[in-house]
Protein backbone atom coordinates (compact mmCIF):
# COMPACT_ATOMS: atom_id res chain seq x y z
CA UNK A 1 0.00 0.00 0.00
CA UNK A 2 1.10 3.21 -0.85
CA UNK A 3 2.36 5.86 1.89
CA UNK A 4 -0.80 8.40 2.84
CA UNK A 5 -2.79 5.49 2.49
CA UNK A 6 -6.17 5.93 3.88
CA UNK A 7 -8.18 3.51 5.87
CA UNK A 8 -11.58 2.62 3.94
CA UNK A 9 -14.23 -0.14 5.73
CA UNK A 10 -15.92 -1.80 3.38
CA UNK A 11 -18.90 -3.87 5.00
CA UNK A 12 -21.00 -5.96 2.36
CA UNK A 13 -21.73 -9.77 2.57
CA UNK A 14 -21.91 -10.20 -0.66
CA UNK A 15 -17.80 -11.35 -1.23
CA UNK A 16 -17.58 -10.65 -5.12
CA UNK A 17 -19.06 -6.67 -4.57
CA UNK A 18 -16.97 -6.64 -1.51
CA UNK A 19 -13.76 -8.29 -2.86
CA UNK A 20 -14.38 -5.68 -6.08
CA UNK A 21 -15.03 -2.65 -4.40
CA UNK A 22 -11.32 -3.53 -2.06
CA UNK A 23 -9.83 -3.91 -5.19
CA UNK A 24 -11.07 -0.49 -6.50
CA UNK A 25 -9.89 1.02 -3.36
CA UNK A 26 -6.34 0.15 -3.63
CA UNK A 27 -6.03 1.25 -6.78
CA UNK A 28 -7.06 4.61 -5.45
CA UNK A 29 -4.29 4.51 -2.93
CA UNK A 30 -6.17 3.67 -0.50
CA UNK A 31 -6.45 1.00 2.31
CA UNK A 32 -9.54 -1.21 2.68
CA UNK A 33 -10.34 -3.34 5.74
CA UNK A 34 -14.14 -5.92 4.42
CA UNK A 35 -16.41 -7.18 6.87
CA UNK A 36 -19.54 -9.24 5.58
CA UNK A 37 -21.80 -8.82 8.69
CA UNK A 38 -22.59 -5.78 10.42
CA UNK A 39 -21.65 -6.65 13.97
CA UNK A 40 -18.25 -7.83 13.36
CA UNK A 41 -17.85 -4.39 11.54
CA UNK A 42 -18.88 -2.90 14.68
CA UNK A 43 -16.87 -4.42 17.16
CA UNK A 44 -13.72 -3.22 15.00
CA UNK A 45 -14.28 -0.39 14.19
CA UNK A 46 -15.91 1.13 17.20
CA UNK A 47 -12.44 1.88 18.98
CA UNK A 48 -10.29 2.92 15.24
CA UNK A 49 -12.74 4.44 13.04
CA UNK A 50 -11.53 4.29 9.52
CA UNK A 51 -11.62 7.40 6.53
CA UNK A 52 -14.72 6.35 5.18
CA UNK A 53 -16.81 3.64 5.33
CA UNK A 54 -18.64 1.77 2.62
CA UNK A 55 -21.98 -0.15 3.66
CA UNK A 56 -24.76 -2.30 2.73
CA UNK A 57 -28.21 -1.86 4.24
CA UNK A 58 -28.85 -6.08 4.13
CA UNK A 59 -25.66 -7.41 6.49
CA UNK A 60 -26.16 -10.05 8.88
CA UNK A 61 -26.36 -9.68 12.87
CA UNK A 62 -26.50 -6.08 12.20
CA UNK A 63 -27.76 -3.89 9.66
CA UNK A 64 -26.69 -1.36 8.09
CA UNK A 65 -28.88 1.34 9.26
CA UNK A 66 -27.84 0.31 12.66
CA UNK A 67 -24.18 0.32 12.10
CA UNK A 68 -24.37 3.67 10.64
CA UNK A 69 -26.43 4.93 13.34
CA UNK A 70 -23.89 3.87 15.96
CA UNK A 71 -20.87 4.84 13.63
CA UNK A 72 -22.29 8.18 13.48
CA UNK A 73 -22.74 8.65 17.02
CA UNK A 74 -19.54 8.32 17.00
CA UNK A 75 -18.16 10.66 14.70
CA UNK A 76 -20.08 13.36 12.72
CA UNK A 77 -17.65 14.02 9.98
CA UNK A 78 -16.85 9.99 9.38
CA UNK A 79 -18.39 10.28 5.67
CA UNK A 80 -20.21 7.36 5.03
CA UNK A 81 -21.69 5.60 1.81
CA UNK A 82 -24.06 3.25 1.01
CA UNK A 83 -25.31 0.30 -1.23
CA UNK A 84 -28.49 -0.67 -1.58
CA UNK A 85 -30.23 -3.09 -3.99
CA UNK A 86 -33.19 -0.72 -4.68
CA UNK A 87 -33.58 3.13 -4.34
CA UNK A 88 -37.11 2.96 -2.49
CA UNK A 89 -34.90 1.03 0.19
CA UNK A 90 -32.61 3.96 0.60
CA UNK A 91 -35.55 6.28 0.76
CA UNK A 92 -36.72 5.10 4.69
CA UNK A 93 -32.76 5.59 5.12
CA UNK A 94 -33.14 9.23 4.39
CA UNK A 95 -36.55 9.02 6.33
CA UNK A 96 -34.73 7.62 9.19
CA UNK A 97 -32.01 10.87 9.25
CA UNK A 98 -29.13 8.60 10.24
CA UNK A 99 -26.77 10.26 8.77
CA UNK A 100 -25.31 8.50 5.40
CA UNK A 101 -23.12 11.14 3.16
CA UNK A 102 -24.38 9.62 -0.38
CA UNK A 103 -25.61 6.47 -2.00
CA UNK A 104 -25.46 4.25 -5.10
CA UNK A 105 -28.15 1.74 -5.95
CA UNK A 106 -26.97 -1.69 -7.63
CA UNK A 107 -25.69 -2.60 -9.71
CA UNK A 108 -23.56 0.64 -9.78
CA UNK A 109 -20.58 1.43 -11.91
CA UNK A 110 -17.08 1.21 -9.78
CA UNK A 111 -16.20 4.23 -11.34
CA UNK A 112 -18.59 5.88 -10.03
CA UNK A 113 -18.33 4.61 -6.65
CA UNK A 114 -14.67 5.66 -6.69
CA UNK A 115 -15.90 9.30 -7.82
CA UNK A 116 -18.13 9.47 -4.70
CA UNK A 117 -15.04 8.30 -2.28
CA UNK A 118 -12.59 11.24 -3.44
CA UNK A 119 -14.82 13.83 -3.18
CA UNK A 120 -16.06 12.57 0.66
CA UNK A 121 -12.44 12.08 1.24
CA UNK A 122 -11.45 15.32 -0.25
CA UNK A 123 -14.25 17.21 1.96
CA UNK A 124 -13.44 15.50 5.03
CA UNK A 125 -10.02 16.90 4.69
CA UNK A 126 -10.69 20.38 4.31
CA UNK A 127 -13.11 19.98 7.04
CA UNK A 128 -10.24 18.14 9.30
CA UNK A 129 -7.68 21.23 8.74
CA UNK A 130 -10.38 23.74 8.31
CA UNK A 131 -9.16 25.28 5.38
CA UNK A 132 -11.04 29.16 4.59
CA UNK A 133 -12.15 28.33 1.04
CA UNK A 134 -13.81 32.06 0.55
CA UNK A 135 -12.64 32.21 -3.04
CA UNK A 136 -14.43 28.82 -3.98
CA UNK A 137 -17.62 29.64 -2.93
CA UNK A 138 -19.88 31.48 -5.06
CA UNK A 139 -23.65 32.71 -4.65
CA UNK A 140 -27.44 32.66 -6.47
CA UNK A 141 -29.38 34.47 -4.66
CA UNK A 142 -29.82 33.42 -0.81
CA UNK A 143 -28.19 30.09 -1.87
CA UNK A 144 -24.77 30.01 -1.21
CA UNK A 145 -22.66 27.04 -2.32
CA UNK A 146 -19.30 25.81 -1.17
CA UNK A 147 -17.17 23.09 -3.48
CA UNK A 148 -14.44 22.39 -1.79
CA UNK A 149 -16.71 21.43 1.14
CA UNK A 150 -19.83 20.27 -0.96
CA UNK A 151 -22.16 22.29 1.58
CA UNK A 152 -24.67 24.46 0.81
CA UNK A 153 -26.60 26.95 2.84
CA UNK A 154 -29.95 28.75 2.23
CA UNK A 155 -30.48 32.26 3.51
CA UNK A 156 -27.84 31.49 6.28
CA UNK A 157 -28.67 27.86 7.22
CA UNK A 158 -27.02 24.91 6.13
CA UNK A 159 -28.68 21.98 4.04
CA UNK A 160 -27.63 18.78 4.39
CA UNK A 161 -27.01 17.29 1.40
CA UNK A 162 -25.57 13.75 -0.05
CA UNK A 163 -22.68 14.28 -2.83
CA UNK A 164 -25.24 13.41 -5.59
CA UNK A 165 -27.75 16.24 -4.37
CA UNK A 166 -24.93 18.56 -3.71
CA UNK A 167 -23.60 18.02 -7.63
CA UNK A 168 -26.65 18.60 -8.88
CA UNK A 169 -27.86 22.08 -7.10
CA UNK A 170 -24.40 22.87 -7.91
CA UNK A 171 -25.07 22.33 -11.25
CA UNK A 172 -28.04 24.74 -11.30
CA UNK A 173 -26.72 27.40 -9.13
CA UNK A 174 -24.12 28.27 -11.44
CA UNK A 175 -26.57 28.82 -14.34
CA UNK A 176 -29.46 30.79 -12.57
CA UNK A 177 -32.17 31.30 -14.40
CA UNK A 178 -31.03 28.62 -17.31
CA UNK A 179 -32.77 25.41 -18.29
CA UNK A 180 -30.76 22.22 -17.94
CA UNK A 181 -31.81 18.98 -19.31
CA UNK A 182 -32.17 15.63 -17.49
CA UNK A 183 -29.31 14.37 -19.50
CA UNK A 184 -27.17 18.05 -18.85
CA UNK A 185 -28.00 17.37 -14.83
CA UNK A 186 -26.75 13.73 -15.20
CA UNK A 187 -23.68 14.17 -17.17
CA UNK A 188 -22.62 16.78 -13.79
CA UNK A 189 -23.57 14.38 -10.89
CA UNK A 190 -22.31 10.80 -12.63
CA UNK A 191 -19.24 10.32 -14.41
CA UNK A 192 -20.23 6.98 -15.62
CA UNK A 193 -24.10 7.01 -17.11
CA UNK A 194 -25.16 3.35 -17.13
CA UNK A 195 -26.98 3.34 -14.32
CA UNK A 196 -28.98 6.15 -14.05
CA UNK A 197 -32.10 7.30 -15.93
CA UNK A 198 -34.73 10.28 -15.98
CA UNK A 199 -36.62 9.52 -12.81
CA UNK A 200 -33.21 8.92 -10.91
CA UNK A 201 -32.77 12.63 -11.28
CA UNK A 202 -36.53 13.54 -10.67
CA UNK A 203 -36.38 11.35 -7.51
CA UNK A 204 -32.97 13.30 -5.96
CA UNK A 205 -34.56 17.09 -6.95
CA UNK A 206 -37.62 15.66 -5.05
CA UNK A 207 -35.16 14.97 -2.22
CA UNK A 208 -33.20 18.19 -2.39
CA UNK A 209 -36.76 20.21 -2.39
CA UNK A 210 -38.03 18.62 0.53
CA UNK A 211 -34.61 19.21 2.16
CA UNK A 212 -34.59 23.09 1.70
CA UNK A 213 -38.55 22.77 2.35
CA UNK A 214 -37.40 21.62 5.90
CA UNK A 215 -35.24 24.48 6.56
CA UNK A 216 -37.16 26.75 4.82
CA UNK A 217 -40.93 25.90 3.81
CA UNK A 218 -41.07 28.82 1.37
CA UNK A 219 -38.33 27.14 -0.59
CA UNK A 220 -39.30 27.64 -4.27
CA UNK A 221 -35.64 27.63 -6.13
CA UNK A 222 -35.69 24.83 -7.85
CA UNK A 223 -37.96 24.93 -10.90
CA UNK A 224 -39.43 22.69 -13.14
CA UNK A 225 -40.00 23.05 -16.71
CA UNK A 226 -42.23 21.28 -17.93
CA UNK A 227 -40.72 18.99 -21.10
CA UNK A 228 -37.55 20.46 -20.47
CA UNK A 229 -35.54 20.25 -17.10
CA UNK A 230 -34.86 22.08 -14.32
CA UNK A 231 -33.92 25.64 -13.16
CA UNK A 232 -32.79 27.28 -10.50
CA UNK A 233 -34.59 30.47 -10.18
CA UNK A 234 -33.20 33.36 -8.12
CA UNK A 235 -35.86 35.64 -8.09
CA UNK A 236 -37.55 32.47 -5.87
CA UNK A 237 -35.30 33.20 -3.31
CA UNK A 238 -36.05 37.20 -2.68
Amino acid sequence: MGQGARSVAVVEDEETIREGICAALRRENCEPRGFDDGLAAWETLQDALPALAILDIGLPRMDGLELCRRLRARSERLPIIFVTSREEEFDRVLGLEIGADDYLCKPFSMRELMARVKVLLRRAAYSARDEQAADETFSAGALRVDPVRLSVTWRGRAVPLTVTEFLLVQALARRPGAVLTRDQLMDSAYPDRTTVSDRTIDSHVKRIRRKFTAVDSSFAMIEGVYGAGYRCSVHASE
